[in-house]
């Protein structure tokens, strides 16, 4: 009874997208659930991935999605890669090419046999110089075609040249590397100048107090906001600006 009883409660604490989360079902190596792309583009893209597995054995899927069901990008990404078992069983070979224009999300989602070549760098330097440009100009489908031309680019290198590349871009001083930093510490100094005007606002009487504090406030919230965003790595990208990453994908399959 006792075992009963908590295996009861951990179900009740369960969050509702825990209980609740589905995925699409795997159509094809082009998966359009948010219908970005027109059928003639759909058919072009799925040709290309298909031959891209017959000469490389790597698995590559897009996917558009409408929700991303109250789950953060990098966790659905690996959720779904696992669910759908992208990549050869042998050496985990597959990655994912997700969308989410609904939540204004993108990510690259990248086996562990894929990661020498599709690296965090690499992905980032897809998404912000291919994609991205796109996405903010409401062209999706032509920032889909482009990410995907790049990482079958990449792919269909002989695979120490596409090591060799990978680390080239690593080495590059990019976007993402120039924007976390000054971003951070721009916020950190303006929350302390907050902090001491918040101070002498409430030593200098009633007529400061209530009236500038609030405002400060509220700017420190939009500045830290921003600058957070535009420093973001490791997954899930703002269209806005921002980067993503891989993490270990699928297992094994694919369509």
């Amino acid at each position: 009874m006792p075992v009963l009883v908590a295996l009861l409660l951990s179900v009740a604490f369960l969050s509702p997208p825990a209980l609740a989360q589905t995925f699409p079902e795997l159509s094809g190596r082009v998966v359009d659930r948010a219908e970005l792309l027109e059928p003639a583009t759909e058919a072009a893209l799925t040709e290309q991935l298909a031959a891209l597995e017959a000469e490389t054995g790597d698995q590559l899927v897009i996917v558009t999605l409408d929700t991303l069901q109250d789950y953060e990008i990098e966790d659905y990404g690996y959720r779904l890669g696992r669910a759908w078992g992208i990549g050869q069983s042998e050496n985990d070979s597959g990655a994912l090419l997700i969308v989410a224009p609904n939540e204004r999300k993108v990510r690259i989602e990248v086996g562990y046999g894929l990661e020498p070549i599709l690296t965090d760098a690499f992905a980032s330097g897809v998404i912000q110089t291919e994609m991205m440009p796109a996405f903010r100009q409401g062209a999706f489908e032509r920032g889909i075609v482009a990410g995907s031309d790049a990482i079958i680019a990449q792919l269909l290198l002989d695979p120490a040249e596409a090591e060799a590349r990978a680390r080239e871009v690593a080495a590059q001083p990019g976007e993402t590397a120039n924007t976390v930093g000054p971003g951070i510490i721009i916020a950190l100094v303006f929350a302390f100048v907050l902090m001491g005007l918040i101070r002498a606002s409430s030593s200098a009487g009633k007529r400061v107090k209530g009236r500038v504090s609030p405002v400060l406030v509220w700017g420190a919230a939009e500045i830290l906001s921003n600058a957070a965003r535009s420093g973001s790595r490791g997954g899930g990208s703002m269209f806005g600006g921002g980067s993503s990453s891989r993490g270990g994908g699928g297992v094994r399959g694919g369509g």
